[in-house]
C-alpha cells in the first residue's frame, strides 16, 4: 500500500510515517494542502491521508477540489474535530473515511485496509493507444519508460479523445464534458489546454496524436 500523508503538525506526521512504514506502507508525508495537491496526482497513491487543518489548503478544502476534479482515488480525513456536524461536513466534502485524534495507529491501518477493500467508483483503469497507456490511477501517460503527469482537464481531454479515437470531438462537446454543461469557459481556454498538452506528449515522445478539424473539433486518428 502506497499513502500520501498530508499532516502540518512535525511531531505527529514524523511518528506516523515511522508506524505506518514498520506496517509495510510506503509513506510520503507533506505539510501543507498545496504539496498535497501538487503530489496527489503524480505517485498512484492508494489512500490519502488529509489532516483536517492543513495551511494553505485544508483537507476538506482539498478533498472537494479532488472530488471536483474526479479525483480518484481513496481519502481519509484526519481531525481533532468530533462533533456529528463535522463529520457530516468532512464526509460531504467527498472523504470516504473519518478518523477523530487521538487515534490508535493500529485503527488507522485497519482503516486504510478496508478502504481498499471497499468496492466503489474510484477504481484504477488504463488506456492502451499504441506505444501509450494512459493511467487514470496516477493520473500518467506513460510511453516506453517514460511517464508523463497530466492535470485533471489534461487527463479528460486526452481521455475522452482515445476512448473516441477516429472521430472527431465538436469543440462544443469537449467543453461540455471536460468543464461542465453549465461553464463559463472560452474557446481560447480550450485552445491552451490542447496546446499545453500537445506540449508534454511532444516532450514524451515527439509525437503529436491530437489533430484539429478547424473550425469543428479535435480528434485521435
Amino acid at each position: 500500500m502506497k499513502v500520501l500523508l498530508a499532516e502540518d503538525d512535525k511531531n505527529l506526521g514524523r511518528l506516523l510515517s515511522v508506524l505506518l512504514r514498520k506496517q509495510n506502507i510506503t509513506v510520503d508525508w507533506v505539510e501543507n494542502g498545496s504539496d498535497a495537491y501538487e503530489k496527489c496526482y503524480s505517485d498512484g497513491y492508494d489512500v490519502l491521508i488529509l489532516d483536517w487543518m492543513l495551511p494553505q489548503m485544508s483537507g476538506v478544502e482539498l478533498c472537494q477540489r479532488l472530488r471536483e476534479e474526479d479525483y480518484a482515488g481513496k481519502i481519509l480525513l484526519l481531525t481533532a474535530r468530533d462533533t456529528i456536524d463535522d463529520k457530516v461536513e468532512g464526509l460531504n466534502s467527498g472523504a470516504d473515511d473519518y478518523m477523530v485524534k487521538p487515534f490508535d495507529v493500529q485503527e488507522l491501518v485497519a482503516r486504510l485496509n478496508a478502504l481498499l477493500r471497499r468496492p466503489g467508483q474510484y477504481t484504477a483503469e488504463k488506456i492502451v493507444y499504441g506505444a501509450y497507456v494512459l493511467e487514470r490511477s496516477s493520473y500518467s501517460l506513460v510511453y516506453g519508460t517514460q511517464r508523463i503527469e497530466l492535470r485533471p482537464r489534461e487527463f479528460k481531454l486526452l481521455e475522452l479523445l482515445l476512448n473516441n479515437r477516429g472521430q472527431i470531438i465538436p469543440r462544443e462537446i469537449l467543453q461540455e464534458r471536460v468543464w461542465g454543461i453549465n461553464n463559463d469557459v472560452t474557446e481560447n481556454n480550450l485552445d491552451v489546454h490542447i496546446r499545453l498538452l500537445r506540449k508534454k506528449i511532444m516532450a514524451l515522445a515527439e509525437e503529436n496524436i491530437i489533430h484539429t478539424a478547424r473550425g469543428v473539433g479535435c480528434y485521435v486518428e
